[in-house]
């Protein structure tokens, strides 16, 4: 891990996380394949299909008896810790509100219209490990919030199937069609639909770079709830810090490929001890090589004089991820402005997080966290404000109106405003 010390070489050092690069390499590719979705539908699926996920297929949607055998075949055990977490998941959103308002004062009726999108696309990333737990995080959240359908597209395997725990997700949840469909050809076939594959009103769900080059490419089309890159974690950490759990977290992160862990400390002490810590966890990890080629190449340790600018370089860094392992994590929430999600104390691991804790574990990356937030409620609805002024309101308002519409140029404007709002007696 690469180690820096004092805040203004850990400000510069973890300030720069643009991913463009790495996009416009693939850019014209990915456009090529959206393009040939567009034009020639699911053809050029099967097409894709066979050259990037290696299987042939005549149809795309699994069949009722093939989602039931699917699901079948799951562990009880892993039943039960997916029947957990969805229920966890349920409980956390339903505490966000849902619904409009209507509220009635002197000049009339004035209020917001709140209306779930119709038909949601939850992409499920399928590699070296198939993240059913990605479609948790995401279908829960749109079903709380009223989604009338929420379909699911995800890789095939090589033998046409799709995960098992994806089926019994997909069963338990009552969620619509599941697709054998990956890459950016499945994010093109939900924007713009094909014989086989209805349109969606917004796809949600992290991915590999040619997905997230395409759903950039889709949006306006289609609503996107995020671009997400490589996944992060930043762990804020003081002197009386365990470094097992520290090192813990940090590896975590790192066994996903691409992804960066960053330690922010006041204590050179404690860095050592994480140090060792993490050599020691490494022999005998089985992601060992993913989680050390995340850490040479793209870890840090930032050793700086106190906790004020611990969390000052957290904010610059805007993490998906933010562990606050000190003395006091409740006073260092205080002092967050800019993360995806924190997990506060020892016991709040971001591990869990992304399983059965309740928030989904769709964060904001690449220092998206500035202005963006994590996976929720609002991103499954339309907010639709509602105007219904009486006579009086108009003619209490309407000068106004007229007045800022001529200082524009807009004369149609103050006509209409005026040809009402002038008669309030009428």
């Amino acid at each position: 891990m690469d180690v820096i010390r004092g805040k203004a070489a850990a400000l510069e050092r973890l300030g720069d996380r643009s991913f463009e690069h790495a996009q416009a390499a693939i850019r014209s590719q990915v456009e090529a394949v959206i393009d040939a979705v567009r034009e020639r539908g699911d053809e050029a699926l099967r097409e894709f299909g066979e050259r990037f996920d290696g299987v042939a297929l005549d149809r795309f949607e699994l069949t009722t008896a093939e989602r039931a055998a699917g699901a079948a075949a799951v562990p009880a055990d892993l039943r039960r810790a997916i029947d957990l977490s969805m229920g966890r998941v349920r409980a956390f959103h339903e505490q966000q509100p849902t619904h409009g308002f209507m509220a009635d004062d002197a000049d009339g009726r004035m209020g917001q219209l709140v209306r779930p999108l119709e038909r949601v696309g939850c992409y499920v990333p399928s590699g070296k490990a198939t993240l059913f737990s990605s479609l948790i995080m995401s279908a829960v959240p749109a079903l709380v919030a009223g989604v009338e359908e929420v379909v699911v597209a995800t890789p095939p395997r090589r033998d046409g199937s799709v995960d098992p725990a994806i089926a019994y997700v997909a069963e338990a949840l009552g969620l619509g069609s599941v697709y054998r469909l990956g890459g950016a050809q499945a994010i093109a076939a939900l924007a713009y639909g094909t014989a086989s594959v209805r349109r969606v009103d917004t796809i949600v769900g992290p991915g590999s770079p040619w997905v997230v080059v395409a759903k950039q490419l889709v949006f306006g089309q289609v609503g996107i709830e995020s671009l997400p890159g490589p996944t992060e974690t930043l762990v804020v950490a003081d002197a009386g810090a365990d470094p097992e759990h520290v090192a813990a977290d940090l590896l975590a992160q790192a066994e996903h490929e691409g992804a960066q862990a960053v330690l922010v400390t006041t204590s050179e002490a404690l860095w050592e001890a994480v140090r060792e810590a993490l050599d020691a966890a490494l022999l005998d990890l089985p992601t060992a090589d993913t989680a050390r080629a995340s850490l040479d190449e793209r870890g840090v340790v930032a050793i700086v004089d106190d906790l004020e600018a611990a969390l000052e370089v957290a904010n610059a860094y805007a993490p998906e991820h933010l562990c606050l392992l000190v003395d006091d994590p409740w006073a260092a929430v205080e002092l967050v402005r800019h993360a995806g999600g924190v997990f506060v104390g020892a016991h709040s691991m971001e591990a869990l997080g992304d399983y059965v804790a309740g928030p989904s574990h769709v964060m904001p990356t690449g220092g998206t966290a500035r202005f963006s937030s994590a996976l929720n409620v609002r991103h499954f609805q339309r907010v639709i404000p509602v105007i219904g002024l009486g006579r009086a309101g108009a003619h209490a308002i309407g000068a106004a109106g007229a007045t800022m519409a001529r200082a524009e140029g807009l004369e149609a404007h103050a006509r209409a405003i005026e040809a009402r709002a002038d008669h309030a007696d009428d």
